[in-house]
């Protein structure tokens, strides 16, 4: 089960930076050439997230690299120079259409071959962060066999929406909603946008668990204090996981018993039910805390 919990923001011109990322223990790193790289050090911070995918230890930690817009000249420089250090994700900001995803995957593809990479190697996560790119979620996030998650960007998109961005989230409230719908009817991950004030560890906390209750699988990250709290929120609870373990042993007395029918404390166990409990149990799992929740 890969955990997509915390993507942690990492500019791509800041080699302090970069070089001590792994060692907050995010989900994956996302090494930036976009917004956080002024267009005068473009070609410093490509050259920079190069040698660092070619010379850095990360681990077991997922590497990402959020390259420059495909409405910018600078997004097939950014590839040329990253896919041959083999990166375990590409990430496309602003996705607006299937036709960008299909070039992308292209473009990606001409790369590998010419680089003896093996052909899907590299993953793809887009950023939608628009009206247009919202209705059209779906189709983005079915449009190439690499894809495996989607975000939202919430400052680009209240911005295109004309409206202010709030601590408590409401104006992106239908958008959080149609993207989940999107991500899951596509199965990929759906990642929520970043919480800014890195001084509002409530607010995080709040909005992280709000984030879980709509669908969402993790949540984009700016500073390294944040990582806790949204795996704190994303990790299933103990009450949670007694009641999987009790589900699946229902099931399997049921079983034991050759009835068709499952139930406990009285109530019906139907197939949705049965389901969730595996993805809290799978996810306890790889978290380490089924044995211990287990053993209690």
């Amino acid at each position: 089960m890969k955990l997509r919990r915390t993507l942690l923001y990492v500019p791509g011109n800041n080699p302090s930076m970069i070089a001590d990322c792994m060692i907050y223990g995010s989900d994956t790193i996302l090494l930036d050439l976009e917004d956080s790289v002024s267009v005068f050090e473009k070609d410093a911070a490509r050259f920079l997230v190069k040698y660092a995918l070619r010379y850095l230890d990360f681990s077991n930690t997922e590497v990402a690299v959020r390259i420059n817009g495909m409405d910018t000249p600078y997004w097939k420089e950014d590839l040329e120079k990253i896919i041959p250090e083999k990166p375990d994700m590409i990430r496309l900001p602003k996705a607006e259409t299937a036709e960008q995803i299909k070039k992308l995957d292209e473009e990606i593809t001409r790369i590998e071959k010419k680089s003896g990479i093996k052909e899907g190697h590299t993953r793809i996560m887009v950023s939608i962060e628009s009206a247009k790119g919202l209705k059209n979620a779906y189709e983005i996030a079915t449009a190439s066999p690499r894809m495996v998650a989607i975000a939202i960007g919430g400052e680009d998109f209240t911005a295109d929406l004309g409206v202010k961005r709030t601590r408590e989230g409401n104006e992106l409230l239908v958008a959080r909603g149609e993207l989940v719908l999107a991500a899951k009817a596509a199965k990929v991950d759906v990642i929520d946008s970043v919480f800014t004030d890195v001084d509002d560890e409530e607010g995080l906390r709040i909005e992280t668990e709000k984030a879980k209750a709509m669908g969402f699988t993790g949540k984009s990250v700016i500073n390294p204090r944040q990582i806790p709290i949204v795996h704190d929120v994303f990790k299933p609870t103990e009450e949670e996981i007694k009641e999987a373990i009790k589900i699946t042993r229902a099931i399997e007395e049921a079983y034991e018993k050759g009835s068709g029918v499952i139930s406990l404390n009285g109530k019906m166990i139907d197939k949705p039910i049965v389901e969730k409990a595996q993805r809290v149990l799978e996810l306890a799992e790889t978290l380490g805390l089924l044995k211990e929740v287990a053993a209690c």
